[in-house]
């Protein structure tokens, strides 16, 4: 559970960050109680460190007494660079891609040992994903994660591997051999699928985005039915990909 501490003598900083840290995709409006629960704060702690937060603007409180992330986190988010680039290097060949395709779209990069969803393009006529920007995905079941394991080298690979391949769906792959052989033909191919290894009824096809030095710093992604020929799709997100990676530099 996110931000979980009791750990006695912490500073105000280390503090205010496990506030924070209570936040995320599955759990984006809190009540005091729930951020005190999920901080390991007491409730006093809870209430005044949500006030300094608020001040300054890193939190907001909902008519309902709830509280989110505020306006102020949110403009210095997008002045990470990596995602600032990227994004606006992708943004253009994401919004030719879904015209072409009117499939899910999603974009991400490598966090720990989980692929971090850092934009996302959907239609309501698309089938229906999990993933919002800020989501973070496995890496063994799904096409972006794949790419990740790829290219990324063998010491992330053992180290996803050794926590465990969790089976998302009957169809997820959970043997460390398959997994190996599977992403020996995403470096041959250069893209990289899930058939209904994360979610039934859904398939991926992606494909990396690579540095000038050689290294992947990015996934591009589509999701589509399970119904999808995904082999048709997987020229066009290559291609999408490779010019993503030309302007990204």
């Amino acid at each position: 559970m996110a931000g979980r501490t009791n750990t006695p003598g912490q500073s105000v900083s280390r503090r205010l960050l496990t506030v924070l840290d209570c936040f995320d995709v599955a759990h984006p409006v809190l009540t005091l109680t729930e951020v005190a629960t999920r901080s390991g704060l007491p409730i006093s702690t809870a209430r005044r460190l949500i006030g300094e937060l608020r001040e300054w603007g890193g939190l907001e409180r909902l008519d309902d007494g709830r509280y989110r992330i505020g306006m102020r986190l949110w403009t210095i988010g997008t002045l990470a660079p990596q995602q600032r680039g990227l994004r606006e290097a992708a943004l253009p060949y994401m919004h030719d891609l879904f015209q072409a395709t009117q499939e899910n779209l999603q974009l991400t990069v490598l966090e720990g040992m989980q692929a971090l969803c850092i934009e996302k393009i959907s239609s309501t006529k698309a089938v229906p994903t999990r993933t919002e920007v800020g989501g973070r995905l496995p890496l063994h079941a799904t096409g972006v994660g794949k790419v990740f394991l790829a290219f990324s080298g063998n010491d992330l690979l053992r180290s996803v591997v050794e926590a465990g391949l969790a089976r998302m769906t009957p169809h997820t792959i959970t043997q460390p051999g398959r997994l190996a052989a599977t992403l020996e033909e995403v470096r041959k191919t250069g893209v990289a699928y899930s058939y209904e290894e994360m979610t039934l009824g859904a398939v991926s096809v992606a494909a990396p985005i690579l540095g000038l030095d050689g290294r992947v710093r990015a996934a591009l992604g589509i999701v589509a039915h399970s119904r999808a020929a995904v082999d048709r799709l997987a020229p066009a997100v290559r291609t999408a990909a490779l010019g993503i990676a030309r302007w990204a530099g």
